[in-house]
């Protein structure tokens, strides 16, 4: 059956990810700003949490563009080592998502090399900035050669369902040697639509809802810290995944 990777920046989403069926989550922070590293003790209480459900965490320092500076890069190697050294108590598979691009948008396979080798045995999914490379293919030649295990990816278009054909060749192209994982506006709705279509072993989705906020406070200079609602992680929108998912595998 197709796995299910929940991506969640909500400390309770966790284990609303684990209650839903998932197979994996990718541990964030600031998903507002596309994701950046989440802080070790985010990590740490995720670990403590889990039983059986993989923990990918993202690894990336700040948000805007994937041009990582020799500072920046040195940080997220230190991030890695610092994450490996956590307790996992229940033995999860524990691994990272990594990137990085040179300023023409193709892989900036030093930085890339560093972040993985710092990975050590771990397992390594090359993130979304596999998208903004100009030459798909060959950028996916490239990271099998760096010993990426899977590339998060949605064609290099806005949605996985717009990039069915361009994942179908990707996973054609990958001959096993690297697990395509489809991400990019993948619902309880098209998911099942989306793996007949492109044949991708693996699904990466955020399951979100809106929730009220907990504060009674409201109005005034509250607002610019909160909406009156969040984001957080529905079990129930992965369970509809995960059903749709072995409907089609019965």
């Amino acid at each position: 059956m197709t796995l299910v990777e929940i991506c969640l920046d909500d400390l309770d989403g966790v284990a609303a990810a684990e209650r839903g069926g998932a197979d994996r989550i990718e541990l964030c922070s600031a998903l507002s700003e596309g994701g950046i590293t989440p802080s070790l003790g985010t990590v740490a209480a995720a670990l403590r949490q889990v039983t059986s459900m993989g923990i990918n965490v993202l690894v990336r320092q700040r948000g805007g563009d994937f041009v990582f500076s020799e500072a920046e890069v040195s940080a997220m190697v230190d991030d890695i080592v610092a994450v490996r050294g956590l307790p996992n108590p229940s033995g999860v598979p524990l691994g990272f998502v990594i990137g990085a691009l040179r300023p023409d948008g193709t892989i900036d396979v030093a930085a890339t090399a560093r972040m993985r080798e710092a990975c050590g045995d771990a397992p390594v999914t090359f993130h979304k900035a596999f998208d903004q490379t100009p030459d798909l293919p060959a950028s996916l030649d490239e990271l099998i050669g760096l010993r990426v295990d899977r590339v998060l990816t949605s064609g290099g278009v806005a949605t996985a369902a717009d990039g069915a054909e361009k994942l179908a060749e990707l996973v054609v192209r990958a001959r096993g040697r690297v697990t395509i994982l489809a991400g990019g506006g993948v619902r309880p709705a098209n998911v099942a639509e989306l793996v007949r279509r492109t044949g991708v072993p693996e699904v990466h989705l955020r399951a979100s809802e809106a929730r009220p906020s907990a504060s009674r406070a409201a109005g005034g200079a509250a607002t610019v810290y909160d909406s009156g609602f969040r984001m957080v992680t529905s079990s129930a929108v992965v369970s509809a995944v995960v059903a749709e998912l072995e409907r089609v595998a019965a």
